[in-house]
């Protein structure tokens, strides 16, 4: 049976997740959540349209109507919900191969599950794993007209035409994103050139957008005086960016960039940000510097949300690009992040690639994933002698973290040092003991 991780459900679409657990998951977000009604978008995937309409049968069979928004990314999904105080649902397993789907789950009014409602959500989805299919109660509305109201106010936030001169390149991932930010940017007024925005259902996240960003920098490299390149993941909710020089500029750059730029302008509510476990020890120095107070959470966006509501902030997120700034948006958003950083380069008139090298200095980082026949749930405690070895290697200049993957059968190490070698030697060294322990495969992994 599969489980909530960090952020919602994935498995192998239709294999792991099968369209009769789909189903039963539709009916025990409807019946828990009981919302007016369900907003439904999904990725581009091939197996998207089928698990949409199991989800849909579902959710109906329940008698809540749903309105499908179709292809769409999953803040715009969360937009309409916090906009119509609907539940929203997307389908989408997010930076995953296009072999794999999952769900994620917004509460009316577009914020993220608490802990509770995902712990009763999941607990009716498993009672009704052996339910019969039910017969639908409630209309299916055509509502890809309402994936205009995102366009138009996240237009709005920065103005029409108001980015006039700017030269952008995206990178659509051939994900969510491939019509949306295209048009938003050609609104405020940027010259646009767009890469991987033809999805055919195989070819999300295919050595390219956020999780691939080589293919970007190329792109950049090859172009004549690109002002900045943004590439989003499969359902546009994080980005990472490439400066004017072709280098690539990953999260915790930009929150920093951000973050500094809110406080110069008293934006930067209580002058904190929250950012993850996986932050760089640079960023850290960097908020040092400028007065900024740091608030740490486990990895995963929902955490982050979580800070920043206890907390009263409006700005955080995580290295591998998930961004939010929560004045104007109640998730992640790569495409309103991209907005905000593009409105930034050309009110300061310096180059991204100035403002990149000035904000921090980053420590090496090395990261590797070990894919695990089975799911490790504590390899922090499981290896507890050994990460305490690596850290006394370490001292005062670096740091280890063990962890799995809250979606797939992985154990993350990552280990920042002094030096890239030592890092490495650290990382290889932890590996190798998760290993000879729980078995499965060393690859170099990715934020």
């Amino acid at each position: 049976m599969l489980h909530f991780g960090t952020d919602g459900v994935r498995g192998v679409a239709l294999d792991e997740l099968t369209t009769e657990l789909v189903h039963d998951l539709g009916r025990a977000i409807a019946h828990v959540l009981q919302p007016t009604a369900i907003v439904v978008g999904r990725d581009t995937r091939q197996s998207g349209p089928t698990i949409e309409a199991a989800l849909i049968q579902g959710i109906t069979a329940e008698g809540v109507p749903v309105h499908m928004l179709g292809v769409a990314p999953t803040p715009a999904v969360a937009f309409i919900s916090e906009r119509h105080d609907w539940v929203g649902v997307v389908v989408t397993a997010s930076h995953n191969p296009w072999q794999d789907n999952g769900i994620k789950v917004f509460a009316a009014g577009g914020t993220k599950l608490t802990d509770a409602q995902q712990i009763e959500v999941e607990r009716e989805w498993h009672a009704l794993s052996s339910a019969d299919i039910g017969v639908s109660k409630a209309t299916v509305h055509d509502a890809s007209d309402l994936l205009q109201e995102y366009i138009d106010h996240r237009v709005s936030i920065v103005g029409a035409d108001r980015l006039q001169g700017m030269a952008i390149v995206l990178d659509c991932a051939n994900g969510a994103m491939s019509s949306v930010a295209p048009a938003v940017f050609r609104a405020v007024g940027a010259d646009v050139v767009v890469i991987n925005d033809s999805p055919n259902g195989t070819n999300i996240n295919a050595e390219c957008g956020a999780a691939s960003p080589s293919g970007l920098s190329a792109a950049v490299n090859a172009a004549l005086q690109v002002d900045v390149g943004i590439a989003f993941d499969g359902d546009g909710d994080r980005l990472i960016a490439v400066d004017d020089r072709a280098t690539i500029v990953d999260g915790d750059r930009l929150i920093a960039l951000a973050a500094t730029d809110l406080a110069d302008r008293g934006l930067l509510r209580n002058r904190a940000v929250a950012v993850t476990v996986m932050t760089n020890m640079g960023f850290h120095r960097a908020m040092e510097t400028n007065e900024i107070d740091v608030v740490i959470t486990a990895v995963g966006d929902r955490n982050i949300l979580l800070a920043l509501e206890e907390q009263d902030l409006v700005l955080g997120g995580e290295q591998s690009g998930h961004i939010i700034h929560r004045a104007h948006a109640t998730t992640g958003d790569g495409l309103l992040a991209a907005l905000l950083l593009a409105e930034f380069l050309h009110r300061t008139q310096r180059p991204l690639s100035q403002h990149a090298d000035d904000i921090m200095v980053s420590y090496p980082q090395v990261l590797i994933n070990i894919k695990t026949t089975e799911q490790v749930f504590a390899p922090a405690d499981q290896f507890a002698r050994e990460i305490a070895d690596a850290q006394h290697v370490l001292g005062k200049d670096g740091r280890v973290l063990v962890r799995s993957s809250g979606t797939e059968p992985l154990v993350r190490i990552m280990v920042e040092a002094s030096t890239t070698e030592i890092a490495r030697q650290v990382a290889t060294e932890l590996a190798t003991a998760v290993v000879r322990v729980c078995g499965g495969d060393i690859q170099v992994g990715s934020l």
